[in-house]
């Protein structure tokens, strides 16, 4: 039978993929180093490379974990059917925003802070960055398909490239919030989003 400590106790690979999450989220890819993660995660040297052939697979590893996590919060504001979807829909990005916003406590969105960083240079990381966001992109397409059904939206609207459009305005968004120091970008995005392109 498994003791509630040893459920609770992350193991060693599973406790670094966290503390580099956090680090790499926080400072990004170049600035975070291997020794730094594992001073950080309070593991000895030679524990890294016996879970990870590279620091770019522990990156993989990372990204995994946040799209996990994210995919989850994104499934549970979706998946309120006891609000409208374009409710939904407004109210996860209003969640984001506090998150990933200027004042959050998240240095803006992880996918779209490693792909200006490294996509360029990593195939690996490229590929799970758009698969990434063509994912997040789906998901959006589907709730804008559920408004078009029960007519918030009109039927001539096409899901696909709106939520395209959507998640591309979201990103430059955040970019601009950082340049900016400020959450007006994201407010804009919200008026021209849901006041303008998503009225029916």
């Amino acid at each position: 039978m498994t003791t509630q400590h040893s459920r609770t106790k992350p193991n060693t690979r599973e406790h670094l993929i966290d503390v580099g999450l956090q680090r790499i989220y926080a400072t990004g890819y170049a600035s975070t180093g291997v020794k730094e993660i594992l001073d950080l995660a309070g593991v000895p040297k030679g524990s890294f490379y016996h879970y990870f052939r590279s620091k770019e697979a522990f990156a993989e590893e990372v990204l995994q974990r946040y799209v996990a996590e994210e995919s989850r919060r994104t499934e549970s504001i979706f998946s309120d059917t006891k609000f409208p979807p374009l409710t939904r829909l407004r109210s996860y990005f209003e969640e984001m925003k506090c998150l990933c916003g200027y004042t959050g406590p998240n240095n803006g969105c992880l996918l779209g802070n490693l792909s200006i960083e490294i996509a360029g240079q990593s195939d690996l990381l490229q590929t799970l960055l758009s698969r990434s966001f063509n994912s997040w992109q789906q998901s959006i397409a589907d709730l804008l398909r559920s408004a078009i059904d029960r007519g918030d939206l009109a039927q001539t609207a096409n899901p696909d490239e709106l939520a395209s459009f959507l998640l591309n305005s979201w990103e430059g968004a955040l970019v601009r919030t950082k340049a900016e120091k400020s959450n007006q970008p994201l407010e804009t995005f919200f008026h021209f989003a849901f006041d303008v392109l998503l009225k029916k």
